[in-house]
């Protein structure tokens, strides 16, 4: 995104905010919401992935951005937790990274495709043992 303003003190400047920060913003947003597993592929390439990846890169994952000077388009690919409703995490998860994105960037965004693309299944705690 660029901008150029003129702030009070007469600067005149342009700020452009990097297409890897916005899809961040937009992972990050998304896995606040509960059911949300990982972003991206399938467990297998996820984990191989992940063995190398930081955890900016990680938020990037599974997120595509198209930046303009005031809207954006996101394509989200992400896993949802087995037992959640998956239209209920869709809507929520647009909502979310819609606000986060107008909040912390000052974008809009136009569009919001969420591909959801597995199940994670939760590990279950071992029960402990009776004697």
């Amino acid at each position: 995104m660029a901008e150029e303003k003129k702030n009070e003190h007469g600067f005149v400047g342009e700020t452009i905010i990097g297409d890897e920060v916005v899809a961040s913003i937009a992972g990050m947003a998304a896995q606040e919401i509960p059911g949300v597993g990982s972003l991206g592929r399938s467990t297998v390439r996820r984990a191989l992935a992940g063995a190398f990846a930081d955890a900016a890169e990680k938020a990037r994952s599974g997120v595509t951005v198209e930046v303009g000077k005031r809207e954006c388009i996101v394509d989200l690919q992400l896993n949802v937790h087995y037992g959640y409703s998956i239209p209920n995490i869709i809507n929520e998860v647009r909502k979310k990274v819609a606000a986060r994105l107008l909040e912390f960037t000052g974008l809009i965004a136009k569009e919001i495709n969420i591909r959801v693309v597995g199940i994670d299944i939760q590990p279950q705690k071992p029960q402990p043992k009776v004697q």
